[in-house]
């Protein structure tokens, strides 16, 4: 029999673009321009610019975009860092319930290593789309398997 952890990385691991519904695909497309739209008004915040600052002193030969910034580019990891605390600097991006916010988590990741990719290797819009998919999916399943998320709008 398999475990509650397995079952669930084979669950993701089958996942691919032909589950990927009409409606998935347009609900998908609606959180990721809010959350770049967001993400962007984000650059200008205080918060956004002391992670910045901070990051600058990461350098790696494979490098991702920092949103608002064309002078420089981190290593994905902390591009998505940066770009994340962007999204999530004014407490405007999306929300479910129990509170979360599932695309300023996973869309900068997304992208960050969408853009590390080598050119040959280039992800689709599609391949993107299941990934940011695939990490909502995660995200959601991992809310759901928590105790301690379950009572989080009665907590405060």
């Amino acid at each position: 029999s398999q475990t509650i952890t397995a079952n669930f990385a084979s669950v993701i691991h089958g996942l691919n673009a032909n589950h990927l519904t009409d409606q998935v695909i347009q609900r998908s497309k609606r959180m990721i321009l809010d959350t770049l739209g967001v993400g962007l008004l984000g650059t200008s915040t205080e918060v956004c610019h002391k992670v910045t600052r901070y990051s600058k002193i990461y350098s790696s030969d494979i490098s991702s975009t920092i949103w608002g910034h064309l002078d420089f580019r981190l290593p994905p990891l902390y591009a998505a860092f940066v770009n994340g605390v962007a999204v999530h600097s004014m407490d405007f991006d999306d929300t479910w319930h129990p509170a979360t916010h599932p695309s300023g988590a996973v869309l900068p990741a997304v992208i960050a290593l969408s853009e590390a990719f080598p050119q040959k290797k280039k992800i689709s819009g599609l391949d993107l789309l299941l990934a940011f998919n695939v990490g909502i999916e995660v995200q959601g399943r991992l809310l759901r398997f928590s105790s301690e998320a379950r009572n989080i709008p009665k907590r405060y």
